[in-house]
């Protein structure tokens, strides 16, 4: 279903998320209502990618290194691909987390991986316990988000950050950005931007609800779910909320127009 509302592009938007978040070796990081594994499975490749790009790097910098030292380092290397990275996954729904499983197995994800059944607003672990928390596509469920938030920053250590990608509101920032030069350019390209909200909705309330029940024979489901997006609040009003949590450096990067946003906060 992802794949079909989005044409896979959620994947790319999950890359994204992940370059920005550029975890180094020995990242302890929560992600939250990510049951399937998807920002999981992505920071251990990432991480290992990382390492594995790091020992050729030292290879090439020692050219006189015998065979047998070249093995000796590819297998230290190997013995900690992750450099002491872990990742926690935390979801409400057990079932979910289920899924997630099954996924590891089959992608040969072990190292460094954790499950557990918690409640976002209500987060079963310690003060300070983790450098990063990520929430993808689940935020706009929690019922009540600013618990979620202030959770969100009692578990993360003194400088750790937060990262949250989800649906937000679809703006268009060239029309902010050009000096029009008429009245006629600008009327002209704010029709343009209104065809461009009359189109993503038609797509979201009409288009999305009928993949929901010929793909997984549930139309109520996606019909909660584009009127979840809906509710959500706008960019700088979810900006403020997170600031309200006592989050610094708080900003967001809108992904498609704004189809999709990532905020980012630190705790300092």
């Amino acid at each position: 279903m992802n794949d079909s509302m989005s044409l896979g592009i959620h994947r790319v938007w999950k890359d994204i998320l992940l370059r920005q978040m550029n975890p180094y070796p020995g990242t302890q990081l929560l992600d939250v209502a990510g049951g399937t594994g998807d920002i999981a499975f992505r920071f251990i490749h990432y991480v290992h990618s990382q390492r594995e790009h790091r020992a050729r790097q030292k290879l090439r910098s020692h050219q006189n290194l015998s065979w047998q030292e070249i093995t000796k380092l590819y297998q230290e290397e190997e013995h900690k691909s992750l450099g002491g990275s872990h990742v926690v996954v935390c979801d409400i729904n057990e079932e979910m987390l289920k899924v997630g499983k099954q996924k590891s197995q089959q992608l040969g994800y072990s190292e460094g991986l954790s499950w557990v059944v918690g409640n976002a607003e209500e987060l079963p672990f310690n003060d300070n316990s983790f450098d990063v928390y990520t929430i993808a596509f689940g935020i706009r469920n929690v019922t009540h988000i600013d618990q979620a938030l202030q959770e969100a920053y009692r578990v993360l250590k003194p400088g750790g950050r937060f990262l949250c990608l989800e649906f937000s509101h679809v703006n268009n920032s060239l029309i902010s950005r050009l000096d029009y030069g008429s009245y006629l350019m600008f009327h002209h390209l704010e029709q343009m931007h209104l065809y461009t909200i009359f189109l993503y909705d038609l797509y979201s309330f009409q288009v999305i609800p009928v993949l929901g029940e010929v793909i997984a024979g549930d139309w109520k489901s996606y019909q909660y779910l584009v009127e979840s997006i809906r509710r959500f609040p706008a960019q700088e009003e979810f900006k403020e909320m997170i600031e309200d949590a006592d989050f610094l450096k708080v900003e967001y990067q809108n992904l498609a127009s704004g189809i999709v946003a990532i905020h980012s906060g630190f705790k300092l």
